[in-house]
This record gives structure tokens, C-alpha cells and sequence, in this order.
């Protein structure tokens, strides 16, 4: 019954990168194509690895420490301060490309539909301009989602869910990849062109981390080009480090926040920190503001006037004629509370969708379908919503970019249009910027209700674009709305400005989506420029947090769950107490004698239904009644370059061994060690003997089994590790902690439950 292309099929669907059961769909293989990939957010995938941030202690190791004397430390710490700094220009630059072709581009477009609507407003016909800007719509998008579908799908959304995964410790493939990189950048610059409800802030964030791997390792793995720089870096050690700056830089690029990109990083990111790290990523963070700043200013024509900090500039906001008075706190926690309730109902709608994303939408072709229709969707229902407003402003005065006149007087616009024709970025400062009085109550309202469900579909499409700007658009509509009705209600008194309460509702939705409190009351407050509205900031955004949390998660922390990635959060749950190490931990152990039959080790490498990382060594004692106990731990990756330069005893017996094995060995074969099957062991080689002894790690961190659930977790998360040996009061081994171990164990409705494995 097996056809050709039946066989092919399977392959092409074992490669779309969601969490599909490959098994159950080889059983269907009668039933033409699975329409339905069953997923269920209950299940922790096998996919997923750690990252190896312990550093491992073994003879090399040290014996390389130890030859560096302190004028070689003080180099490397030089090397880290350039690598910030080259961190910190390059993603400024990027963040300067993105910007000036998506202002070109987007020019270029409405201009293009803006003429077109006021040739066919004289002599009717308008449906021929919906369909052109519908079109050019739909067929920027089709490329955008075409290159993300079919060439790197890691590169979709935002990346910043993927970026919090890498900084706590689980590899996650191609995320920070040259490739990934390039398509990110012409990914967010064709969906933003194409009038999709995104932003083109979020993938910044993880346009600087790959800029920050790629740099740090002084190589390219895409390119195949080894720079030969900075090679004691190659090390998941150093590398999680360097993201993390890197994730700051394009925060710090995006909104002009260094200080919030920091923060960022501290609170979104890093599961380990300490002071160094800090200084440094603020440097990156501080050049990558300065790079954008004065490279914008001399495009737009005035070199000296470093006037635009970020991609998004909120414009200043005056204390004199913006302060805010005490009665007006109540207010502001009000609004807070409302955008907690639209963030979480923002956050299920979205839930739902990308289940029936991951369920039905998984084949590529029908991914750049759904971009497509939701691009011309967008288009239409912007064009609908500006024929049937009637909603016009006069022109004097008025900053409009493309001011559309329709049925509206002469000398008048239409004020639906400074909404939906233009980008994001320019609506959220119209908005927050433009005088009392120059939005119609009706056209905010409606505004917000199309905006929120379009933004809401468009989260999750494979596309690269980000979730910031279109809940800061949001906001900032329903905030401005609510402005208006005050001053409505105190018959026109002064304190109801109603560009003060768009900042506040734009706040309080986006606290409401993403959840993060301390980065972005400091992001909020630079981009502003000023430090007044720290107190209400902070206020809403907490607010929106608490109401937020009790309905349903956050939009990165949901998505981070639904992939279905095993992420350690910052303590154990809560009840865990009850689970001792030995209830959590993984058994049988797969164990390496200290001298060992190279046959035995390619077996244990090559069984694909264990598939371990790291083999605890114990004593090789042909006497059995001796304790065979822990020595080591020896990871694969190095068990792959020993086979891989034969560094057999019998042939070192025979100097047939050309040198001893040094770090670099090692560090050449960073990060992608090759598989056991490239591998070639002759029959006579598998009967050779191997000695771990100076390869393995000699002081590996152990439990003991007794240990309580919450004790492993602390010793485990704020280290960094990626395996816990669990042994008895002997010191034999009996279990292995991992960090599947760990994340399995999650607080849910009824208390504490517990997630099954799942080989997707």
C-alpha cells in the first residue's frame, strides 16, 4: 500500500517544525493527508535540549586555566568589552535598515493608493482602489510569509518567546542562525509594508541576539567561514551571555530605552546574572541606541540633532500642560484594570487560534494562504471603515502624512484614515500627540474594535512581526476614547487631556498582553522622555498584571507552553515540597566504566530510544564486590570527538596518537557536533579501550536522593545545569535530574500536576 510519493509525504510533514506526532501519522497512512495534528498543551516535548552552561571542570580545562596568567585574562576581558560594542553598532544598523526601507516602501505604497483614491473619488469607481491596495496588500505579504514558511519557520512572530527560551537554557534549533537573521529582517520589513497589524520592534529583540551569537563566536556557521577571532567564547557559557546583551541592544534599539533594555533582559531573560554582565550589557545597550540615533539623524538631513533615540519615538510629553493631580489616580488604576481584562481576553482569543493553528494550518503552503487573506482583510476592512466615516477635520495645523479627502469638504481630511492609513508606529504618536478635539468618539470606538480582533488574528501568522506597536495602538484608542468621555462628563474641565490617557490605556494593554512589569514602566518612561509619569505607569501596569494573571497567562509565557518547550521558571511550584529527588528523577542510568570498550560507547551513542547527553562515569573495577561509584560525568559532544580523533589507549600505547587532545578539539567542533552515524568505527577499533579519565568532568554536582523537589530546582535553575546527578548515601548512582525532570511538575487549577513526555 506504500506509495512513492505516500513516503515522500511523510518526510515533507516530518520537517514543518510544530509538534506533530510523526508516529501517529505513519499508523493513517491509508486516510489520505492527516487533516488534524493532534496537540494538547499538557505535554512537554522531547525535542528540545539544554544548553550546557556549566562550564565542565575537566584535566584540560584546567590545565589551559591554569597556563593563562593574568595580562591573557585581561585580554579576554577587553575582547568581551569589544564584542558588546560591535554588538551594540551592528544591531543599531539593522534596526536603521529596517527602518528607512520600511519608510520608503510604505511611502511609496500609500502614495501610490492615495492618488489613486482621489483620482477615483472625482468620477466613482472607489471599489478599483480597494482592490489595489488590497492587492499590493496581499502580495507583500505572500512574499513575506512565503520566505518565513518555506525557508525558516524559527523566524516567525516575534522571536522574543524563542529568545526567553534560549536565555533560560533550552536549545532551540536555527534560533540563532545568520539565516534566521536575514529572513527576520526582510520578513518584518514586507509584513509591516504589507499594512499587517504589527510592529517591527519585537523581532528587533532577536535580530540582536543572533547578531550577539554570531559575533561572539567569530564564525559563521551558515557561511561555512571560521574568522579564527574569539575563540575561547565558544562555549554556551559565553554565548548565553552575549544573547543576553544582544537581546537588550535591540530593546534598547527599539523603543530608545537602554535602561529598559537591561531590565529586559534581566527580567524577560537571563536565568543567571551577575554584576559584570550588567555594566557590560548596559554599554551595548547605550551603543546601540547611539548608533541608530546619529545615523537616523544625518538620513533625515541634520546631522547634529540627535533627535530620534529609537525606532519608535513617542514624542515629548510637557509636564506643564500634561502633569496629572491625585484625584486622577483612581483613574489611571481604572484603566488598568480594563486593559488587564482586554489583555486576557487579547491572550485567549489568541490562545484558541493557535490551536487551531497548530492543528490544521501546518502545512506551509496554507500558512502563506492564511498571511494573504489576512493582509487583504486588514486593507479591506481599513478601506470600509474610511468610505463609511464621516468623520472630517480640517487640514490647517494638522500633521497628517497623507491626508485623504474623500467625501469630506475641501480643505478637510477624513480623521478615520490617520488610523488605518498609515503605519502603526505613526498612529500610536497621532494619537498620543494630536489636539483635543481632533477624533470623533465614534471613529476611536470602532477604530478599537477592529483593531483589537485584526491584531489578534495577525498574532501567530508566519510572519515575522511583533505584538508591541498593535497593542500600543490599541491602548492608545480606547485610552484616548476614554479621555474624551471625561472631559464629556466634567463638561470640558481642563485636566482631561486626552493624549495623557492614550499613553495611559496604551500602557495598560500591553501590560495586559505581555505581562512585563519592571522593563516596561522604564521603556514607557525613555521613550516619553520623561520621568512625571513614572508613579501612574507603574500603577496601570501592575494593575493590568494582577486582573491580567488571574484570568490567563501572558502572550509569550502561553506561547512558550503551547510549543510545548520545557521552561524553568523562576522557583518550584509552590506545593512541591511533598517530592523528594527520588520521585523526580530519571531512571534507569545509562553509566561509562572510567575504561571503556569502544564498542560499548558507540552502542549507548547510536540507541536512538534513549538518546542521552551526559553519561555519569563510575569506577572500573573488574572486582564486583566493590562499590562502583560516581567519578564523573562525561557529556556526548565530547564522547564524539574522542571517537571522532580515536583517541584509543591501545594506539597512544603505540604512539600511533599524533598529539594529545587540546580544548580546541573541542571548541573546532562548537556548536554542531556531528551525529554518532557520520562517525566510521572499524570491527578491531570497537574491541580498543577508551580512558574518560582526563575528558570527563571530575566534580559533577550531586544530590543526594533524599533531597526535596524544591531544593534540586533552586540548585539546578541558579546554576545553570543541564544534568543533576541523584546518588544513594554510597555514592552509587541512581537517578539522573534533567530538566524535563523538573519542568513536568506545574501548578495548575486543582494544585499540582503533572506533564507527560511526548517524542514530537
Amino acid at each position: 500500500q506504500l506509495t512513492p510519493s505516500s513516503l515522500l509525504r511523510i518526510g515533507q510533514l516530518s520537517n514543518v517544525d510544530l509538534n506533530e506526532d510523526v508516529h501517529e501519522l505513519e499508523t493513517e497512512l491509508p486516510r489520505q493527508r492527516p487533516n488534524e495534528i493532534p496537540h494538547n498543551e499538557k505535554l512537554l516535548s522531547l525535542k528540545y535540549e539544554s544548553l550546557d552552561y556549566d562550564n565542565s571542570e575537566n584535566q584540560l580545562f584546567l590545565e589551559e586555566e591554569r597556563r593563562i596568567n593574568h595580562a591573557a585574562f585581561r585580554t579576554v576581558e577587553i575582547k568581551r568589552w569589544v564584542i558588546c560594542a560591535m554588538i551594540g553598532i551592528l544591531t543599531g544598523l539593522v534596526a536603521c535598515f529596517i527602518d528607512i526601507v520600511v519608510e520608503n516602501l510604505a511611502g511609496l505604497k500609500y502614495r501610490v493608493v492615495k492618488d489613486n483614491i482621489d483620482k477615483f473619488t472625482a468620477k466613482g469607481g472607489l471599489s478599483f482602489s480597494l482592490l489595489l491596495w488590497a492587492t499590493l496588500n496581499a502580495s507583500v505579504v505572500m512574499v513575506g510569509s512565503m520566505i518565513v514558511a518555506f525557508i525558516e519557520p524559527v523566524a516567525a512572530g516575534s522571536g522574543i518567546p524563542q529568545i526567553k527560551c534560549y536565555l533560560n537554557g533550552v536549545k532551540i534549533p536555527h534560533v540563532v542562525r545568520l539565516k534566521t537573521l536575514v529572513i527576520k529582517v526582510c520578513g518584518v520589513i514586507l509584513s509591516v509594508v504589507g499594512g499587517l497589524a504589527v510592529g517591527k520592534e519585537g523581532p528587533m529583540i532577536h535580530s540582536g541576539s543572533v547578531i550577539a551569537a554570531g559575533i561572539s563566536q567569530g564564525r559563521s556557521t551558515s557561511l561555512k567561514r571560521d574568522f579564527k577571532i574569539f575563540e575561547y567564547f565558544r562555549r554556551d557559557t559565553e554565548k548565553r551571555d552575549f544573547v543576553s546583551a544582544g537581546a537588550a541592544a535591540g530593546v534598547s534599539a527599539a523603543f530608545g530605552a537602554p535602561v529598559g533594555g537591561v531590565l529586559f533582559s534581566l527580567e524577560e531573560g537571563a536565568s543567571f546574572w551577575n554584576q559584570f554582565l550588567t555594566w557590560r550589557i548596559f554599554f551595548a545597550s547605550m551603543i546601540s541606541t547611539f548608533t541608530l540615533n546619529s545615523v537616523l539623524s544625518v538620513y533625515h538631513g541634520n546631522a547634529w540633532d540627535l533627535s530620534s533615540p529609537g525606532l519608535i519615538n513617542f514624542g515629548r510629553f510637557d509636564s506643564e500642560k500634561m502633569g496629572y493631580t491625585i484625584q486622577e489616580i483612581p483613574i489611571f488604576i481604572f484603566m488598568g484594570v480594563v486593559g488587564g481584562i482586554l489583555g486576557a481576553l487579547f491572550n485567549a482569543l489568541n490562545y484558541w487560534l493557535t490551536m487551531f493553528r497548530i492543528r490544521y494550518i501546518h502545512r506551509p503552503c496554507l500558512q502563506v494562504v492564511e498571511a494573504m487573506l489576512v493582509a487583504a482583510v486588514t486593507a479591506t476592512v481599513g478601506f470600509v471603515m474610511i468610505y463609511c466615516s464621516r468623520d472630517c477635520q480640517p487640514i490647517q495645523g494638522s500633521s497628517v502624512a497623507y491626508p485623504l479627502q474623500l467625501f469630506c469638504a475641501d480643505g478637510e481630511y477624513n480623521s478615520m484614515a490617520t488610523a488605518f492609513f498609515n503605519t502603526p508606529e505613526k498612529s500610536v504618536v497621532n494619537l498620543f500627540h494630536d489636539p483635543p478635539g481632533s477624533y470623533n468618539p465614534m471613529t476611536l470606538g470602532m477604530f478599537t474594535l477592529m483593531y483589537f480582533f485584526l491584531a489578534c488574528w495577525t498574532y501567530g501568522l508566519t510572519v515575522s512581526a511583533g505584538v508591541f506597536i498593535p497593542s500600543l495602538l490599541i491602548g492608545a484608542a480606547w485610552g484616548r476614547l476614554f479621555g474624551i468621555s471625561l472631559s464629556y462628563l466634567t463638561k470640558g474641565s481642563i485636566w482631561a487631556d486626552p493624549g495623557k490617557y492614550a499613553l495611559m490605556g496604551a500602557a495598560a494593554q500591553l501590560g495586559g498582553i505581555v505581562r512585563m512589569t519592571l522593563s516596561l514602566t522604564v521603556i514607557m518612561m525613555e521613550a516619553t522622555g520623561n520621568v512625571t509619569y513614572g508613579f501612574p505607569i507603574m500603577l496601570v501596569l501592575m494593575t493590568a498584571k494582577i486582573v491580567g494573571d488571574y484570568f490567563v497567562e501572558g502572550l509569550y509565557d502561553m506561547h512558550i507552553q503551547l510549543q510545548s518547550v520545557p521552561f524553568l521558571h523562576w522557583e518550584a511550584p509552590v506545593t512541591s515540597h511533598s517530592l523528594t529527588a527520588r520521585e523526580v528523577m530519571s531512571t534507569p542510568v545509562t553509566c561509562l566504566r572510567r575504561i571503556e570498550r569502544v564498542g560499548t560507547v558507540v552502542d549507548i551513542l547510536s540507541d536512538t530510544s534513549s538518546n542521552h547527553n551526559g553519561f555519569p562515569v563510575v569506577e572500573s573495577n573488574p572486582d564486583t564486590t566493590q562499590v562502583a561509584g560516581l567519578r564523573g560525568l562525561i557529556l556526548r559532544s565530547q564522547l564524539i570527538v574522542l571517537l571522532k580523533h580515536k583517541v584509543f589507549v591501545e594506539r597512544a600505547n603505540l604512539n600511533l596518537v599524533q598529539r594529545r587532545l587540546k580544548l580546541k578539539d573541542f571548541r573546532d567542533a562548537y556548536p554542531r557536533f556531528p551525529p554518532i552515524q557520520s562517525i566510521h568505527v572499524s570491527q578491531d577499533e570497537r574491541e580498543c579501550m577508551i580512558d574518560l579519565s582526563e575528558f570527563m568532568n571530575p566534580s559533577p554536582y550531586t544530590v543526594p536522593q533524599e533531597a526535596s523537589l524544591p531544593r534540586v530546582f533552586k540548585l539546578f535553575r541558579a546554576l545553570g545545569l543541564r544534568h543533576l546527578v541523584v546518588v544513594d548515601n554510597r555514592n552509587e548512582v541512581v537517578g539522573m535530574v534533567t530538566r524535563k525532570d523538573l519542568a513536568r511538575y506545574r501548578l495548575g487549577k486543582e494544585g499540582l500536576e503533572e506533564l507527560s513526555l511526548a517524542q514530537t
